[in-house]
């Protein structure tokens, strides 16, 4: 732009140096040519007897040089009709610098009655050529009068150190745009190459590092959509991981419940027949035998609906439920349970047996939570978060969860006990989801675990 800028000012500035020279010379000429004509017309008053134009080489020959000299210009006379009469600088039409005539265009405007013109000459635009008419005392056409005037074709000097300074000037503005530029680009373009090394960095189920930009700048505003961006595709890669872990397990808990359930009924009609058949021979060993088969069976049917309730969750059912007394009645199923509940009641809007589903669960984990030698203290209360939410704990004094643990609580399969399938903190959060809520929970190795289950009062139609 700078360069762009400096060429145009320097066409415009040396058009106008022009144009400024070209009037400046034609106005210094009409100056000379009035100054010329004057002494011209002084002189050929002082002698009326040669004014006529056959007299007029004789009478100028002296004269001619002489006001040359003073002015510095050639003056050349001609008649009339055009005809060369008299010269200073015959050299000028020997050369045919000039013609030897007046052109016939200058000819018919004179006849027109222009006094005084100015034109280039034909053959070089170097030369400025003024005609005038030279008059008797008694009016009549003496001479064409005729100066050319040679124009210098060198540029002024005050031009000259006009445009000197202007490429001085541009010459530090350049330099500087360079400058300017190059570390300007370089500026932009680490910063872009930064964010392209951890674009390409990035991977989908890992952490991935945040940019760190302190400009806040456009730049800035780039570096921070993109780590919105990369926050909001860890979460989605980790939900559907979760997701998919979770369908997994699903249409592998509908697999083994159908395969484990298939047989038992058989299993079980086969026992109780053949404790019919034998019942006399020996009742007690026949008794024992009966009890023990359908006990394994019994298990083997609670491990079958345990998958087939992870697998499917029942259609949910909205009823108003009163919290402080559906607590209260979660109490009276377990001893070990401590109320901590707030005066004023509260109502939600869900399905209640899901919801007692949830807290038996939370519940039990609690008490098979707990060490030999502890006495078991479990809290289960409320308290309302906001016009919209409420937040049941469930709140105990056992082991705690170990800290390289936590990530997986609510993964199915996962499990601090000896015993159990590990599907039951999977199942309430997916019934918490269900009610458009969340559960997380707190706990310190050794002194116990809190369970938050965050629900709204009000469950809203999903489309």
């Amino acid at each position: 732009m700078i360069f762009v800028s400096f060429v145009l000012t320097g066409l415009i500035s040396l058009y106008h140096f022009e144009e400024e020279n070209e009037e400046y010379h034609q106005e210094r000429l009409k100056r000379k040519e009035y100054a010329i004509e004057s002494n011209i017309q002084y002189f050929l008053a002082s002698h009326p007897e040669k004014q006529h134009t056959d007299s007029l080489s004789s009478l100028f020959s002296d004269k001619i040089c002489e006001l040359s000299d003073v002015h510095n210009l050639d003056i050349n006379f001609f008649s009339p009709e055009g005809k060369l009469l008299i010269t200073n600088n015959s050299q000028l039409f020997d050369v045919e610098i000039l013609p030897e005539s007046v052109p016939r265009e200058i000819l018919s405007r004179i006849v027109e009655g222009e006094r005084r013109f100015i034109l280039p000459s034909s053959d070089t635009t170097d030369v400025l050529l003024i005609y005038s008419i030279l008059y008797t005392t008694s009016g009549e056409p003496l001479a064409i009068l005729n100066l050319p005037y040679f124009e210098p074709n060198n540029i002024p000097e005050q031009d000259l150190e006009f445009l000197e300074t202007l490429i001085g000037l541009y010459i530090i503005l350049f330099l500087a745009a360079v400058l300017l530029a190059y570390f300007l680009s370089n500026y932009i373009t680490h910063s872009l190459i930064a964010i392209t090394k951890k674009m390409r960095e990035v991977k989908l189920g890992r952490n991935n590092e945040p940019i760190q930009w302190r400009s806040n700048d456009e730049i800035g505003a780039l570096v921070d959509e993109y780590n919105k961006m990369m926050k909001e595709l860890e979460d989605y890669a980790i939900k559907l991981a979760q997701s998919e872990r979770e369908t997994a397990w699903k249409e592998m808990a509908k697999q083994v419940a159908h395969e484990i359930k298939n047989p038992l009924t058989p299993m079980r009609l086969s026992v109780q027949m053949l404790e019919r058949k034998l019942e006399v021979s020996d009742p007690q060993r026949l008794q024992e035998f009966t009890e023990s088969m359908i006990a394994q069976i019994d298990a083997l049917s609670n491990i079958a609906t345990a998958f087939s309730r992870f697998a499917s969750m029942p259609e949910m059912k909205k009823e108003k439920i009163d919290v402080k007394a559906f607590l209260e009645r979660i109490n009276a199923a377990h001893e070990v349970v401590v109320l901590n509940l707030p005066e004023e009641e509260i109502t939600i809007e869900g399905d209640k047996d899901q919801l007692t589903r949830v807290l038996n669960n939370l519940i039990l984990n609690a008490e098979q939570a707990m060490p030999e030698n502890r006495k078991p203290q479990i809290t289960v209360g409320y308290i309302e978060l906001d016009s919209d939410r409420i937040e049941i704990f469930v709140k105990d004094n056992g082991v705690g969860i170990p800290e390289s643990r936590r990530e997986k609580v609510f993964e199915p399969s996962f499990t601090t006990k000896t015993t159990g399938m590990g599907l039951g903190l999977a199942m309430v959060k997916n019934i918490v989801n269900g009610f458009k809520g969340e559960i997380t929970f707190t706990s310190v190795v050794d002194e116990g675990t809190t369970f938050h289950v965050r629900l709204p009062k009000s469950i809203k139609e999903t489309e």
